[in-house]
């Protein structure tokens, strides 16, 4: 790296391929270190291409070439060049022509587990963004679409289940026997990242569906023997997604079989290769005993993510991949309805929101930041992130917002219709809606192009005489890497204003017109709206459903917080006002404690929050959110400047310990009315009640008395499910307590056999807020159940440790930071994907006080002045030192 900076790719210098590929016809001899691959290309030239096509330059690394055939001869050698990264052949046809390669790869050797590689013993293949150039050479781009039919061939023995994309259409047996094959066809036509391939010794359940035109789809999830009936929720998932994207959207499936393949080694969460979906095995395996409820609802979310892809990702996929959050983005916003339709949409929105506000808003607002569409990287692989992902789903949530459900149904059946089989864009997307529904989207377009979180800066007067009140909103957007200056956006505001009965006050502007949905829309960077006929002062709930990704200033007491917290009929935004009436009381005892003194805040806030919680009526979730104090993460973000993590540390426990002195009877009678009665259930009341009740033993905890640490202890040896067990190791983790050994040693001693549920053993020791955090850390990089090379491990401990611990890992001698960025260098010699990911722990370290920052600032140099860094970490440790 240091005598060959990575070049940018730029959006700008997008070009169509000068080359298309019609056909590929792929032949494996499956060999643990000796795959061979034979391709067979159906090339012609692209008619959108302007100019002369000239070299074909095909992708391709880690490969050994064997054999190359043009229309069946072999290329003379003086016809094409040879590289570690490319095959060029100078001489090309004019006419169409068919390319044969033969290559040899090494799975076993495939660390980065990008291309074809082995998981416990199992072949698999992991192709977005750039993974199928390890495969066999091609035009490794995502607007080349082409038709697939793959042949696999492998020692029975070895590999007895053969499965590819498409449909099933020969399979046979070869040498008596010991070898077999099948062939795959997938008649869609698609880009050469949704290829996948899976062979190996696996189990698997099955299950029918029939459409909504009556056609029968044979449904089937491979895992490990011995692990079908862990598979079980998630078929039940696979089956409700399938029926939610018909009625939702009018989306049937399209191949006579639907596969999932659970893998114990995958870079990301799953993958949605058109018919053949392959997941890490802990977001498709769950049962009461090995997972717990917020498994659960993850296997549920990102089953039905993979699956809805099959139109937003794979029936149109992107032209290129600036493009991405086209696929990513809109698919989360699917899922995310998914979920709120299958779930309660108010507690559902609020773990959105949660999310969003943890990973994306601090992305957005340190060195990493970037525009949903990037117009530049070094390595694609660093923008699979919370903006594109998160913040893309809340573009298009606005979209609906603004559009209505009808508009913006409208606009998607336009979408489909229109960009069926093709590589789109955001301008395409758009423009969609703007013919739908009439509307001009120009100005919205900003957002995909900007990058930042707007802040509105908000204050509402109301005048006793003339019965008016005025809302005034004024946009800043502070400037971000490469965009000092930025336009104002078309943002919508959904809000109420609350009469002194609680009671919405109808909405109308001066003009006489009333407010549609309370929804009003802002375009200009200050703006002011005159409500009139408003009898009495009111107050405000604004942002309600977080109808924009942006953070809000509004000038409001103490009381008014609690009579939101109290009053507000959105449910949403009652838990907002006490989510940022903890907040404002963290932050005022954070300052009480800098200055020397003694944290004093919290009594009335406690007192709100035991109102609020009274409610019987409430959904259990919902109570739990509102017992869920802001995290100490959470926190370091709204101070944002000279942040000293060790006093956000203190401020937060005394505050958890005066809501659980306070409302000690009545968390104390929660806790008892919640205890698990009958057979486990994974729905959403049922889970509801024990996050609840976990969420009480949490504040408990924090109370200290020693029947409170009993009841921990308590909880921990009792727990009918892995929910309740990895909750109370999580708590007793930051215990100095003696059973404290006695449960790691328990926990370990029964799952130890178990690859899956050991990793909590590891992240609940990651987590630890004790002074011996980090030392156990670093002896667990030790211990037999770890590896670097399995990316589960590495997100259990050291992610865990470094993104879940903001006390430890914030030390305040650094020790914390050069730990992990040692064991950043560590794992970017494996596998670069993990290791740049990893780093994005140091997203906020400016935002530190002067000494941590020195601190992180020296482990970042740690990382930068290594020689044999990757273009993954040197793209993130550049842009983290250079801002």
């Amino acid at each position: 790296m240091k005598t060959d900076t990575p070049r940018p790719i730029r959006l700008e210098d997008y070009r169509p391929s000068a080359y298309l590929i019609d056909t590929v016809d792929l032949e494996f001899a499956l060999h643990p270190t000796a795959t061979k691959v034979r391709s067979t290309l159906a090339i012609r030239p692209n008619p959108a291409h302007k100019g002369k096509p000239g070299a074909l330059k095909l992708d391709g690394e880690q490969l050994k070439l064997e054999r190359i055939k043009l229309d069946g001869k072999a290329l003379d050698p003086a016809h094409y060049r040879l590289s570690a990264t490319h095959l060029t052949m100078t001489k090309v046809p004019s006419e169409p022509f068919t390319l044969e390669t033969v290559v040899t790869i090494n799975p076993e050797a495939n660390t980065a587990l990008q291309g074809l590689y082995r998981s416990r013993g199992v072949f698999c293949t992991q192709c977005e963004a750039q993974g199928f150039r390890r495969i066999t050479f091609f035009l490794d781009r995502p607007d080349v679409l082409s038709v697939y039919t793959t042949r696999i061939e492998a020692d029975t023995a070895l590999a007895p289940v053969l499965l590819g994309n498409g449909n099933p259409i020969e399979s046979g047996k070869l040498e008596r026997g010991k070898r077999h094959f099948a062939v795959w066809h997938d008649p869609h036509p698609k880009p050469c990242y949704l290829f996948a391939l899976v062979g190996g010794d696996l189990a698997h359940i099955r299950s029918p569906f029939k459409t909504m035109s009556g056609r029968k789809v044979d449904l089937a999830i491979y895992v490990e023997h011995g692990k079908e009936a862990r598979a079980e929720w998630a078929m039940d998932a696979l089956k409700r997604s399938m029926n939610w994207d018909e009625k939702r959207f009018g989306r049937e499936y399209d191949l006579d079989v639907f596969n999932i393949v659970a893998v114990s080694d995958f870079n990301m969460g799953a993958m949605e290769n058109k018919g053949l979906n392959i997941f890490n095995d802990r977001l498709i395996l769950a049962s009461p005993e090995t997972a717990t409820d917020a498994m659960f609802e993850a296997i549920e979310s990102v089953v039905a993510h993979e699956y809805f892809h099959n139109w937003t990702g794979n029936r149109i996929t992107c032209r290129d991949w600036f493009q991405l959050c086209l696929k990513e983005g809109l698919t989360v916003y699917r899922d995310q309805e998914f979920s709120s339709d299958e779930r309660d949409p108010t507690v559902q929105r609020i773990h959105d929101v949660r999310q969003l506000k943890a990973t994306q808003f601090p992305e957005d607002n340190g060195p990493l930041s970037h525009p949903v569409r990037p117009d530049t990287y070094i390595e694609i692989n660093n923008f699979y992130t919370p903006t594109v992902y998160e913040k893309g789903a809340e573009l298009v949530r606005m979209i609906e917002t603004l559009l209505g459900k009808d508009g913006f149904r409208a606009g998607m059946d336009l979408y489909f219709a229109r960009h069926d089989g093709d590589a789109a864009t955001i301008e395409d997307f758009l423009a969609c809606f703007e013919e739908a529904s009439g509307r001009d989207l120009a100005q919205f377009k900003l957002w995909y192009l900007q990058s930042g979180t707007p802040e509105l800066v908000t204050s509402l007067t109301w005048d006793r005489a003339s019965k008016t009140a005025a809302l005034k909103v004024e946009q800043m957007q502070r400037p971000t890497a490469g965009q000092p200056k930025k336009q104002p956006l078309h943002i919508p505001l959904r809000l109420s204003l609350l009469g002194a009965n609680g009671q919405p006050i109808e909405l109308k502007l001066d003009s006489g017109e009333p407010v549609e949905n309370g929804i009003i829309e802002i375009t200009e960077r200050t703006e002011t709206f005159h409500f009139t006929d408003v009898p009495s002062r009111p107050v405000p709930s604004l942002l309600q459903g977080f109808s924009a990704p942006v953070r809000l200033t509004l000038d409001i007491s103490d009381r008014d917080l609690e009579f939101l917290i109290a009053r507000d009929v959105d449910l949403f935004n009652r838990w907002q006002s006490a989510n940022a009436y903890a907040t404002r009381t963290l932050i005022a005892n954070v300052a009480l404690l800098k200055e020397g003194k003694r944290a004093t805040r919290g009594a009335n806030f406690a007192k709100a929050l035991g109102l609020a919680i009274a409610g019987r009526d409430l959904n259990p979730a919902y109570r739990a959110e509102l017992l869920r104090l802001p995290g100490q993460n959470d926190i370091a973000r709204e101070i944002g400047r000279n942040v000293d993590p060790e006093l956000i540390h203190r401020a937060h426990t005394h505050l958890s310990r005066l809501v659980a002195t306070t409302l000690g009877d009545d968390l104390e009678a929660i806790y008892a009315s919640t205890a698990p009665r009958g057979a486990f259930s994974p729905d959403a009341r049922s889970a509801g009640k024990r996050a609840l009740r976990n969420a009480v033993l949490t504040l408990l905890a924090a109370r200290g008395e020693p029947r409170d640490l009993k009841r921990v202890w308590d909880h921990f040896r009792k727990a009918a499910s892995m929910t309740d067990q990895a909750h109370a190791l999580v708590v007793i983790s930051s215990l100095d307590i003696p059973e404290r050994a006695d449960a790691f040693d328990a926990f370990h001693d029964r799952w130890k056999s178990d690859h899956l549920v050991i990793d909590t053993w590891f992240a609940a020791q990651a987590q630890s807020a004790l002074p011996d955090a980090l030392d156990r850390v670093r002896d667990l990089t030790s211990h037999p159940l770890f590896s670097y090379a399995m990316p589960n491990k590495v997100r259990a401990l050291i992610g865990n440790f470094a993104l879940q611990n903001p006390l430890q890992f914030n030390r305040a001698d650094g020790a914390g930071y050069q730990f992990v960025a040692g064991e950043v260098l560590k794992i970017d010699a494996l596998n670069p994907q993990i290791a740049a990911r990893m780093l994005g722990c140091f997203r906020s370290w400016k935002s530190l006080e002067p000494s941590r920052r020195a601190h992180a600032r020296k482990a970042l140099q740690k990382v930068a002045k290594s020689e044999t860094i990757s273009r993954d970490v040197f793209e993130i440790v550049t842009k983290m030192l250079d801002s």
